[in-house]
């Protein structure tokens, strides 16, 4: 289906972690050495539960994965690893900030929906150079329920002032194209951490953001509940 007038996006709101950085390696690492400290077996399927969630969410959900353990215990464990001198280092995604350049030069507002802190999203955003292209950015703390939840995206809608129908979400995971989906909007999902099968529930799926001929996203009529 073409864009009509009625229809093109006007708006835009971007996951961080996996979309505008590749910072994926760093946190799939940090969550097993976390899971190692307890004695926790895991492999990769586990690990991706954790992408583009909040670890809470994921531990209310399972809370056999830490019997015990509260999460404030965790939360601990977890900043201190995230101290350790010899994580993979996050890594820019060069496409996708040159994609933002293209969206702000075009006066495009867009804002950022992460389940990340706020002081993570703040640095990453500003090592990147786009801080101030930001309307605005709803992190963890700002949501009671995380991605797979649309409260996020719906709350991006409103920091922007526009129609969820009229804002296409750029995201990375099934969690996030899933809180996009369920936020009524419009869902580009880039191949930077999982395969294009794993993302099919998205409008577009591409490798790169700079293939995205903003604003002709068409959405597609197949999307299913």
């Amino acid at each position: 289906m073409t864009d009509t007038d009625d229809t093109a996006p006007r708006a835009a709101l971007f996951d961080l972690d996996g979309t505008l950085i590749n910072s994926e390696p760093r946190s799939m690492e940090v969550w097993s050495r976390l899971l190692d400290m307890h004695n926790v077996p895991h492999d990769e399927t586990t690990l991706h539960r954790f992408m583009g969630r909040r670890g809470a969410d994921v531990l209310t959900e399972d809370p056999q994965l830490f019997p015990g353990v509260t999460w404030d215990v965790l939360l601990a464990e977890l900043q201190l690893i995230q101290s350790a001198p010899d994580l993979p280092d996050s890594q820019e995604l060069p496409e996708s900030v040159a994609f933002l350049h293209r969206l702000h030069a075009r006066g495009v507002p867009f804002g950022l929906v992460t389940s990340a802190g706020r002081g993570w999203a703040r640095t990453a955003l500003d090592r990147l150079g786009v801080l101030g292209m930001f309307r605005g950015l709803v992190t963890a703390t700002d949501v009671t329920a995380g991605k797979p939840d649309p409260e996020g995206y719906l709350s991006g809608a409103r920091m922007l002032g526009e129609d969820p129908a009229r804002i296409v979400v750029f995201e990375d995971t099934p969690a996030g194209i899933e809180a996009g989906r369920r936020a009524g909007m419009r869902v580009v999902a880039i191949t930077t951490t999982h395969e294009p099968a794993v993302l099919g529930r998205a409008d577009l799926v591409v490798d790169h953001l700079t293939e995205v001929d903003w604003p002709r996203i068409g959405r597609r009529e197949r999307l299913q509940p």
